[in-house]
């Protein structure tokens, strides 16, 4: 369709926002509206308030300040006036003329100057003068006026992309295709796909403000429901597909039995029971398993990982296991072997990993090619091209977040020697993550799900507490004293040597002066990094922004304080240091070291933070606490507890914390429950930076915020899958309708439907 406005080169900066075609245009919706119905008038502010003013420019200056420039803005109504100021503002020099309308959205503030009130940094938007068409000044003023983030600068602002979606909407009238059923629809009592799309981007006078605020006027609610019906309709279509592929069944006879009782260390917990029968019973299925096992730190997945394993190995097929991390990948294979002492089979188990030499890797690939090798532990070796197995029954993919979605279905398709294709693998997917159900439903929404809510025997409560960083001799002093009993004892801190990059919780990737708006800052001088990075501690206390020299000045490091430690206030004791930038070689000498005993106290970074299994160290200090997600310091938490022995926490906490660290900080004190500070960590960072990282199997939404829409979500997994088992209730044009969008559009948009 031909958009009235766009041309080839208009066309190429959309495609760098991929947006290809019309409807994407029209799904790029309003991040926020504003009231030009009845904009507020200057005498009627209150501080403290949010509102939206359309003023007259009365004049600007350029505060050239020692710390940075500052612009003021100065406009009125009549006898009243309100200044407005940006920091760093010497990019908006120039903008504003006496006389110029223009539309303001911000906090109001007292002012002690002429003007009654202020705005710090508001949203602006230059309107149309009175020679502007009358077209131009409909779509700007006197209505609620739908505000966009820019596609493109100043060019492909928010008046371009008014101007250019209204045009569409015209031009497409009675022609934008209804991609949901229409009994689906009066069912729900959800308006049509055009009048939808139309009243979104242009909502009628009257519609309420606090509905446009949550999306969730009619019409949000119909677009929200269309897109997550679409995201659980294709992942119900991937598992009723994968149940029509041909599996292994395995067979779980007595000797099987017998094998999976002689490995067990110990009594397991019902939950680990539950689990492994339902894992069984999938394994038992002429179909292959998908299953997500999640746990909470601590709760024994990796026995039950190792069990269904036997169960594999037991049918005469291999076993592959998958971790991101050498450590991780080093401790499984050194617990399997452990476990495994027992068993009086001695399957032969060896270890793949990129730091192993070409020579020892050439050997073990022969030895897993030839079947020599019946349970295969590594990282991302394991998909090498040169990787090949004899026959791969089982593939078990631990702190599944880390890997890509492709990278567990290139494992799942590993080619056999032969060439042939018989049944796939059975596939195993282990999460120390707590993850929260509507993450759990968009990520994972194509697998089965076990989780593991018990403690195994023996795992004790530890002890959580804060201390100020002023304390810190208290700190040493009990870890002395809890050295001189036996027990070992990990630091962590935050950076290896203060440098950036070193920890991914110090970058910062939004800058507080620069709000997806009308008007985008420019790049912020380094020099004012510091003052930046002060004001977005307390904004975004998880995003990223890179550690300076003036940031890191106060803020203690790893191979700093393990020299500190060792001739100071824990002289005497065996202090070993771990950090990402040694070698393989070198982490596992200190972490076998550690795990024998030979190390009191290990000084480490976040390296630890999964999969290190010490049963002995009984105490981890965290040091700069505010400055680690929630689910880094759960997960660290987890690192003790799993001995015998009354275990601590201790966060200690630099000078200052913002209120959201504190929030996180006084709920590691309150709960151990992973599920409880899962839920509360996705809520404050939101579930593109739920894991820390952006996750790869995390669908880009368009329209959809799963904080948001939860109730939604659950109500499009109910229908997708009633229409997936019954699509009679729609008419055979309608299920053409919806076969063309999961196939043309999103799999494109989401990647979903090709990747089963």
């Amino acid at each position: 369709m031909y958009v009235r406005g766009v041309g080839p080169r208009v066309a190429e900066l959309l495609k760098a926002k991929n947006i290809l075609t019309a409807e994407d245009l029209l799904y790029h919706l309003p991040f926020r509206y504003e009231d030009r119905q009845n904009p507020r008038p200057l005498d009627e502010l209150k501080p403290g308030e949010t509102a939206s003013i359309i003023a007259e420019v009365r004049g600007s200056i350029l505060l050239r300040t020692r710390r940075a420039p500052i612009f003021e803005l100065t406009v009125g109504q009549g006898r009243h006036a309100l200044k407005c100021i940006w920091f760093h503002g010497s990019y908006l020099e120039g903008k504003f003329k006496a006389g110029q309308t223009v539309a303001l959205y911000g906090k109001v503030e007292p002012s002690r100057s002429t003007s009654n009130f202020k705005m710090i940094q508001p949203q602006f938007e230059l309107l149309p003068d009175d020679s502007a068409d009358a077209e131009t000044r409909l779509l700007e003023v006197g209505r609620i006026t739908p505000v966009y983030e820019s596609l493109g600068g100043s060019r492909l602002a928010s008046r371009w992309l008014r101007k250019t979606i209204f045009h569409l909407l015209d031009s497409a009238r009675g022609q934008v295709p209804e991609c949901l059923p229409r009994q689906l629809l009066a069912r729900l009592n959800l308006p049509d796909r055009e009048t939808s799309l139309r009243e979104v981007h242009f909502p009628p006078e009257g519609t309420p403000f606090s509905q446009l605020a949550g999306a969730s006027t009619p019409s949000h609610r119909r677009l929200i429901f269309e897109e997550l019906f679409f995201l659980e309709l294709g992942l119900e279509l991937k598992r009723r597909r994968l149940r029509e592929r041909p599996g292994i069944p395995f067979a779980t006879t007595d000797k099987v039995r017998e094998a999976i009782r002689e490995v067990l260390p110990f009594h397991p917990t019902a939950a680990q029971k539950r689990a492994l029968g339902e894992i069984v019973q999938d394994m038992r299925a002429p179909s292959p398993m998908r299953r997500l096992l999640q746990g909470d730190v601590g709760s024994g997945k990796t026995i039950v990982a190792l069990q269904a394993m036997l169960v594999a190995l037991e049918n005469g097929f291999q076993a592959a296991l998958m971790a991101p991390t050498e450590i991780l990948a080093t401790q499984h294979y050194l617990a399997a072997r452990k476990l495994l002492e027992r068993s009086s089979r001695r399957p032969r188990i060896v270890l793949l990993t990129g730091s192993l030499d070409d020579d020892r890797k050439r050997q073990v690939r022969r030895e897993i090619n030839r079947g020599d090798a019946q349970l295969i532990i590594g990282t991302h070796a394991l998909i090498e091209e040169k990787v090949e197995f004899d026959r791969l029954g089982l593939v078990i993919v631990d702190e599944q977040h880390r890997f890509g979605v492709l990278q567990r279905f290139k494992l799942m398709k590993k080619p056999r020697p032969d060439g042939s294709e018989d049944a796939e693998p059975d596939v195993l997917v282990m999460t120390a993550t707590p993850i929260p159900r509507t993450l759990a439903l968009s990520l994972y929404g194509d697998l089965d799900v076990s989780i593991l809510d018990e403690l195994p025997p023996g795992r004790t409560p530890i002890v959580t507490r804060r201390v100020h960083g002023e304390e810190s001799d208290k700190v040493w002093d009990f870890v002395r004293k809890q050295a001189t009993l036996g027990r070992q004892a990990y630091i962590v801190y935050p950076v290896i040597e203060g440098s950036k990059g070193d920890q991914p919780e110090l970058d910062f990737s939004h800058d507080p002066d620069s709000e997806a708006g009308l008007n985008p800052a420019p790049p912020t001088p380094a020099k004012n990094l510091a003052r930046i990075r002060k004001a977005a501690e307390s904004l975004f206390p998880n995003a990223k922004l890179e550690a300076s020299p003036t940031a890191k000045s106060g803020l203690r490091s790893a191979v700093e304080m393990h020299e500190k430690l060792r001739t100071g206030p824990l002289s005497g004791l065996r202090i070993g240091l771990l950090h990402g930038r040694l070698d393989a070689d070198e982490k596992e000498i200190i972490m076998r070291r550690f795990q024998r005993g030979e190390i009191d106290v290990l000084v480490a970074t976040t390296v630890i933070e999964v999969g290190v299994d010490v049963p002995n160290a009984s105490i981890m200090v965290v040091e700069h606490a505010e400055r680690f997600g929630l689910a880094q310091l759960h997960q660290l938490r987890g690192r003790v507890g799993r001995g015998a022995h009354k275990s601590y926490c201790i966060l200690v906490t630099g000078p200052k914390i913002s209120p959201l660290g504190e929030e996180r900080l006084n709920a590691m004190v309150r709960t151990q429950d992973g599920f409880e500070l899962a839920e509360l960590d996705l809520k404050m960072r939101g579930p593109g930076e739920f894991f820390g990282t952006r996750q790869a199997g995390l669908p880009e939404f368009r329209v959809v915020n799963l904080l948001r829409d939860r109730e939604v979500l659950e109500i499009a997994k109910v229908e997708a899958a009633r229409f997936a088992a019954d699509p009679t209730e729609a008419t055979e044009a309608e299920r053409a309708c919806i076969r063309t969008h999961l196939k043309s559009k999103w799999q494109r948009w989401y990647g979903l439907v090709e990747a089963g």
